[in-house]
């Protein structure tokens, strides 16, 4: 004779332990993926990543920006066109400032930007103008001073891209000729909930007594 069948306890005791082990797969499954799901919305800034060691607010242009920068001037002059860098960090107060110029305070539109919206408010970002040989400044896209028949502009236009820099001309949207940037890849709302590069200036959020 074969052997005796599984009594029903014994029956209903594996298949409870099936149900009870499927049921934890199931629940690792959906943890990890609720964690990728997290962890892409903290990718592009829609929700916080996890907490930074250091929160704060930036206070000053980026270090490697600023490196950059000064090897921008300094390639510039090599070509014979002298530039300056009409603005770096800007803060959020001073972008608020900006954005209602033109709007409802006196002056020009210079900006569609608010507080917060700009890579210059994060320390990633520069303005230029030429400066004309006679201590002035132009915003000359044409001017050709060191006559090697191409625009001073766009020579450097061609420095800062070569070290790293993107430039606002390049979009489609509202184009910002005076404007280069370097984001790191960062997102504006990467950065507006707290995600700044490596080495970003920041002042320390003081804890109260």
């Amino acid at each position: 004779m074969s052997g005796a069948a599984p009594k029903p306890k014994v029956r209903r005791a594996a298949r409870k332990k099936k149900r009870g082990k499927t049921t934890l797969i199931s629940i690792v499954f959906l943890l990890i993926l609720l964690v990728a799901a997290w962890k892409g919305l903290a990718y592009f800034g829609y929700v916080p990543d996890v907490p930074r060691e250091e929160e704060g607010r930036i206070i000053g242009i980026h270090p490697e920006v600023q490196a950059k920068t000064d090897t921008l001037i300094a390639q510039a002059a090599d070509r014979g066109i002298e530039i300056i860098i009409t603005s770096d960090f800007r803060s959020s107060e001073e972008q608020d400032r900006l954005f209602r110029q033109g709007r409802q305070d006196a002056g020009n539109i210079v900006t569609n930007a608010r507080g917060g919206q700009s890579y210059h408010n994060y320390g990633l970002a520069i303005d230029f103008a030429l400066r004309d040989g006679n201590g002035g400044v132009v915003w000359d896209m044409e001017v050709d001073r060191n006559g090697n028949g191409r625009s001073d502009w766009m020579e450097v236009v061609e420095l800062a891209k070569a070290l790293g820099f993107d430039w606002g001309g390049d979009w489609d949207r509202f184009p910002d000729y005076p404007h280069f940037q370097m984001d790191f890849g960062y997102t504006l709302r990467q950065l507006q909930n707290g995600k700044v590069p490596k080495g970003s200036q920041v002042e320390p959020i003081e804890s109260g007594d």
